[in-house]
C-alpha cells in the first residue's frame, strides 16, 4: 500500500492523539504517529514543528524541558485539559466523516 498525504487538518488530530498516550518531545511525535498510522501518514519536520507551536499557542498543548533518549535536551509536549476536550471533539468529527464516506463509497445502484 502506497502511502497518502495527509488531509487538510487531520496532522493537528494525529498530534493530539499522539501526545494523549504520553508526553513526548518532536521528534518522537513524528515517530509515535508513523508507528500508530503503521507508516501510512507521513509527517514532515517541517510540517510538524509549526504545528506544534499552533497547538501550543492555542493552550491545546502544554511543553516542558527535558532531556531526550539521546541525552539532548528536548521539548516535551503533552495534553492541556483543552487539549483533551479538542480531541474528543475532533475524533467524534472524524469518526462521523469516515461513516459518512464509508456508506457513501459502498453504495450501489441496488442500495439506492
Amino acid at each position: 500500500m502506497s502511502r497518502v498525504e495527509l488531509l487538510p487538518g487531520t496532522l493537528d488530530l494525529l498530534i493530539l492523539k499522539a501526545v494523549s498516550l504520553g508526553a513526548q518531545h518532536g521528534y518522537g511525535i513524528l515517530l509515535r504517529i508513523e508507528q500508530i498510522s503503521r507508516g501510512n501518514l507521513p509527517v514532515q519536520q517541517g510540517t510538524l514543528y509549526p504545528a506544534l507551536y499552533r497547538l501550543e499557542d492555542r493552550g491545546l498543548l502544554a511543553t516542558e524541558w527535558g532531556t531526550s533518549e539521546n541525552n539532548r535536551r528536548a521539548k516535551f509536549y503533552s495534553l492541556t485539559a483543552e487539549g483533551r476536550k479538542q480531541l474528543r471533539d475532533e475524533r467524534s468529527s472524524w469518526d462521523q466523516i469516515v461513516a459518512g464516506m464509508t456508506a457513501a463509497l459502498r453504495a450501489t445502484p441496488e442500495s439506492l
